[in-house]
């Protein structure tokens, strides 16, 4: 019982500290590419940390569950031998848990804008106006406990070598931070054209942010696009202006000038 809590709180301190790394590189990224963007955002940056944090609980406490039980026990799925199963299957595996996971996160996200529960959860994830590198975390206990189970469900069915879970965790947090972040940081082939016809990156989810009722999808817009709620990517000129307005005319040359530099990128 003792290395089963001291597991679950090793795994809440590492999400935490995760988060405040990752964040906060893209947050200081941000500074330096679009000074001013997050001007006079100070309180609602303070509560997105405050909700990413308590989040970090409800994802730690049962992946640290499950990583006692796969040491001691051999719960999961997960596997340590490369040989165990064919090399080809490495890459097959990382798809296979990215293509669920979007499953399962669009699904439960459409279903987090039904009014009811919006008002009682998911209006946390959205008091965020605009959304900042902080932000990535900042759900309510409700939300934070659909998207803690989902990697828990996959480890428990699916096998996978511990490094492409690895690599599947480090992929979910970066496009979780920077799909909030409020500019486009992946090359443009990335987000625009055939490829990116099917990637999301912040272009694509900063339009959910802006209408809300469209653009669910976490990593690829194939339910989006399914279910005819793909309303194509958008441009930051807005969020940027009203940066620019928060700031005073001293940022012209930062806030103001990069917008513009992201509205010819994403015409």
């Amino acid at each position: 019982m003792v290395l089963l809590l001291l597991s679950a709180l090793a795994m809440t301190a590492i999400v935490g500290v995760r988060y405040l790394i990752v964040s906060g590189a893209f947050a200081a990224a941000t500074r330096v590419r679009h000074p001013g963007l997050y001007r006079g955002l100070d309180a609602q940056m303070r509560r997105e940390i405050g909700w990413s944090l308590a989040s970090a609980a409800i994802y730690g406490i049962p992946a640290g569950v499950l990583a006692w039980g796969w040491q001691h026990h051999g719960w999961t799925r997960v596997y340590a031998d490369v040989h165990a199963y064919p090399i080809w299957y490495l890459p097959v595996s990382v798809l296979l848990y990215l293509f669920l996971h979007d499953s399962w996160f669009y699904w439960t996200h459409r279903w987090m804008h039904r009014p009811a529960v919006f008002r009682v959860a998911h209006a946390v994830h959205h008091d965020s106006r605009p959304p900042t590198a902080w932000a990535a975390m900042a759900f309510h206990p409700i939300e934070a406990v659909t998207g803690a189970v989902a990697i828990p469900l996959l480890v428990l069915a699916i096998p996978i070598h511990v490094s492409a879970l690895g690599f599947v965790l480090t992929v979910m947090t970066v496009m979780g931070v920077t799909n909030h972040m409020g500019w486009e940081i992946f090359p443009r082939f990335m987000w625009h054209g055939r490829l990116g016809g099917w990637l999301i990156t912040a272009s694509h989810h900063q339009r959910h942010h802006e209408q809300y009722g469209c653009n669910y999808g976490l990593y690829f817009r194939f339910w989006d696009r399914l279910c005819g709620t793909d309303r194509g990517i958008g441009d930051f000129a807005r969020a940027h202006a009203k940066a620019a307005r928060r700031g005073g005319a001293g940022t012209v040359g930062g806030v103001g000038a990069a917008a513009r530099r992201d509205a010819s990128r994403a015409a």
